[in-house]
């Protein structure tokens, strides 16, 4: 019986759902490695580290993208965090890698238990969106210049990829501007850059359990803004793109999937596997085919990024011995939409527009106050000022 259910579910693959899950999968594959990379060299980890690092999200993310898809036969794409792991760039080098692991377990058990209580919705009332928006501008806005600096160190590969970037962001075709920037990025440096000494890795690095330390400190720095940025710009965006397009998705039970599947994650050094926004905004829309089958989409973006991580092992050295000002461009392709939408939404509301300039100002800042990171002090001054101060 299973098998035969099987073979009828994979009948319903077709042309627009596996080019949907395709471009869905090369959202998550072509920038945010870069993130990871940076994030994991700011807290000076080894190898091995970011192997798992790298490993656990892509496999666990990729595992919910295929699970929940089939099961429910809807197009909810799993992936893990891009803004979150732009978060923990700022801090990692703050905690060690075993607090940090803590840290992310204790994220994803809040994400588990605000599914299993059901008070999602009641919780980004309670925060502004426009607060959790402009903290996350705020926190990348280095990266934003970095990216700017790296344009000049490589004048005609990110002078060139910054060009396809804005090609496809005013054609609007199916290849996102992102995926294009990156491409063409890759290729300029294949051409122009020599690369003999790069290889791929040779030694398999098996998965390993890791073992997290808790720290109060990383739980107020760490968990509490990373489960905030996944709920809010992952699993509020995502759920919301299937609603738009006439699904009804279990949100508590999703916000807790998110939450059991992060806790796998983070017990082999990932920050989460989630239910990821504009992923679920591609596989869900009209372009991806019928409605009742849009969901092989969500399927075939998992199993690219299942293999993904399986082949992490591979993937990461070759990447660290990539030039630094294109690592830098390549984060700044994965974070410039997301700048932008940030930008946009954290200054969208003109009654807390002075709660929001603090925000961002202090998010920056990446000030640290009684061993607590800026983040966390630009939510605290946001909410409160948007709340006491501006509200009416």
């Amino acid at each position: 019986m299973g098998t035969s259910l099987s073979r009828n579910r994979l009948k319903d693959l077709n042309l627009r759902n596996m080019a949907a899950g395709l471009v869905s999968a090369l959202i998550a594959i072509t920038g945010p490695p870069a993130i990871i990379l940076e994030a994991a060299a700011n807290g000076n980890f080894t190898t091995e580290q970011t192997i798992m690092w790298m490993f656990s999200c892509y496999v666990f993310g990729g595992l919910f993208s295929i699970v929940i898809p089939w099961h429910y036969k809807m197009p909810i794409v799993g992936a893990h965090t891009i803004t979150g792991v732009a978060f923990l760039a700022t801090v990692t080098a703050q905690f060690s890698y075993a607090n940090l692991l803590g840290a992310y377990l204790v994220s994803a058990l809040l994400m588990l238990a605000i599914g299993v209580l059901g008070v999602f919705s009641k919780l980004l009332d309670y925060v502004p969106k426009e607060i959790i928006a402009v903290m996350l501008a705020g926190m990348i806005t280095s990266y934003m210049v970095n990216f700017i600096t790296s344009i000049t160190k490589l004048p005609l590969i990110g002078g060139g990829a910054l060009l396809a970037f804005l090609i496809f962001s005013k054609w609007k075709t199916k290849v996102p501007p992102m995926v294009a920037g990156v491409f063409t990025a890759a290729l300029l440096l294949f051409l122009t850059q020599p690369l003999a000494g790069i290889t791929l890795g040779t030694d398999v690095v098996m998965p390993t359990l890791q073992m997290p330390a808790f720290n109060p400190l990383s739980f107020l720095s760490v968990s509490i803004p990373l489960a905030l940025l996944i709920l809010s710009n992952d699993a509020a965006v995502g759920l919301g793109a299937l609603e738009q397009n006439d699904y009804k998705p279990p949100v508590n039970k999703v916000i807790a999937l998110s939450g059991i599947f992060s806790i796998l994650a983070s017990f082999f050094g990932g920050q989460s596997a989630n239910v990821a926004g504009m992923m679920s905004a591609i596989c869900s829309d009209k372009e991806a085919g019928p409605k009742e089958k849009r969901y092989m989409g969500a399927v075939v973006s998992g199993v690219i990024l299942l293999g993904f991580g399986l082949f992490a092992w591979k993937l990461v050295p070759l990447i660290q011995v990539l030039p630094k000002s294109f690592i830098s461009l390549l984060v700044g392709f994965a974070l410039l939409g997301v700048f932008g939408n940030s930008l946009s939404t954290g200054f969208s509301n003109p009654k807390i527009k002075i709660s929001a300039a603090l925000t961002f100002v202090i998010a920056f800042s990446n000030i640290t106050i009684f061993n607590i990171s800026a983040p966390v002090w630009s939510l605290l001054m946001g909410t409160l000022v948007a709340r006491f101060i501006e509200s009416r």
